[in-house]
């Protein structure tokens, strides 16, 4: 288990927006994860929290982001609107990924991202905008199929993961996933429902997450 050496809170400014972020480092880290969360979640996001900090153990930065301030996130509770608003979150997630590119604890790492549910398609879209930046893509019970035309520029290698339960995004993740011209791989975890709340599912999810991540985030960027 790698020891964490930095884990605390950051300010990433978006278009004079302050947005808040957990940014935690272990020692001789191999990489650094950048998360795209979903519709009406956030930084404090506990399944993502979880798999941030299976991560880390694993010798993986990562950087947890709420891509919408407070008061975004109080519009959008009545509206829905700014969740679904792909383009808007993916410019939030190349904020972001330029604040890596220019802190000192990250500039070296090579730079990858994990999207769950409309954050996959933000992270697709952003991904396909900076392909000198982003090295890696996962997606867990996401939705890729809103990126839409972004899917085919992707350069990023790719992997979609889905839960076996997940009836309706199933078949969103796999025209996605045939879209894609990046390496690429569709995983469906047995047993697992959207939010991949059965024992043991969110575990597979962070092991795949974690040998995909090592394999295209080695050496310095």
């Amino acid at each position: 288990m790698a020891a964490v050496l930095s884990g605390h809170d950051v300010t990433v400014t978006s278009g004079g927006v302050a947005l808040r972020g957990l940014l935690g480092i272990p020692s001789d880290a191999r990489g650094v994860v950048l998360f795209a969360h979903g519709s009406g979640s956030g930084r404090l996001s506990s399944r993502n929290n979880f798999v941030a900090r299976s991560l880390q153990d694993a010798g993986l930065a990562t950087l947890l982001i709420d891509l919408l301030t407070e008061d975004e996130e109080r519009a959008d509770a009545r509206t829905g609107h700014l969740r679904f608003d792909i383009e808007f979150l993916a410019t939030r997630l190349e904020a972001a990924t330029e604040w890596l590119k220019q802190s000192p604890d990250t500039a070296s790492l090579k730079i990858g991202y994990f999207g769950a549910s409309t954050g996959a398609a933000a992270a697709l879209v952003a991904a396909a905008e900076m392909p000198d930046r982003v090295h890696a893509v996962v997606s867990r019970g996401g939705r890729p199929d809103l990126a839409g035309d972004s899917l085919a520029k992707v350069e990023a290698p790719t992997l979609l993961i889905v839960g076996s339960r997940d009836v309706p995004v199933i078949p969103l993740n796999e025209d996605a996933f045939a879209q894609l011209r990046c390496e690429k791989k569709l995983e469906i975890v047995p047993g697992a429902s959207h939010l991949f709340e059965e024992a043991g599912t969110l575990e597979v999810v962070a092991r795949l997450a974690a040998s995909w991540f090592d394999k295209y985030l080695r050496g310095a960027d």
